[in-house]
């Protein structure tokens, strides 16, 4: 028990380098990441509570740091996030502090209350050129057990066979 206790820290793997250019190891990325958490959801709070950014960054966020207090091994929280190394998670808990300043400065959910939108309908005929996406034809099959499931009933056939001419000459 007293070696697990005091050893364990000192057997843990240390990390060389991160394999990616710029990027250096850090350390105590598992306390860093803890702090960044922490910090992205307090800063979050002062986002409007219905806002679909928040909520996603909340529960992104909350998910992380919970793996981060869960686990004492870098590996094994980068193998539980499964988004990249510990030094990825770190730029990008940083950028997501970055970007939710900007997001409050541009007050990016706020709309003005005597804001008018226009609305402008064209019913201008599509040009030739611009594709509409129609899905294509459906198979043979589907035409054939049409025919056998409404051959009681000879409208419906009419209409099936009407329906295939017109979908095979587009």
């Amino acid at each position: 028990m007293f070696l697990r206790r005091f050893a364990g820290p000192l057997l843990a793997k240390v990390k060389e380098t991160t394999g990616i250019v710029g990027l250096d190891v850090v350390p105590n990325a598992r306390e860093v990441l803890i702090t960044l958490y922490a910090k992205t959801l307090k800063e979050i709070q002062k986002v409007p509570e219905d806002e679909g950014y928040r909520k996603a960054v909340e529960s992104f966020t909350r998910n992380r740091l919970k793996v981060c207090q869960e686990e004492e091994d870098w590996e094994q929280i980068e193998k539980r996030i499964g988004c990249g190394q510990v030094e990825e998670l770190i730029e990008e808990a940083e950028d997501e502090l970055k970007l939710m300043e900007k997001m409050m400065e541009w007050d990016a959910w706020g709309v003005p209350e005597d804001y008018e939108c226009e609305i402008i309908e064209n019913d201008a005929p599509i040009p030739k050129h611009v594709p509409q996406h129609r899905p294509g034809p459906l198979p043979e099959e589907f035409y054939k057990t049409l025919e056998a499931v409404s051959s009681s009933t000879p409208k419906i056939d009419e209409q099936a066979s009407t329906s295939k001419e017109s979908q095979l000459k587009e």
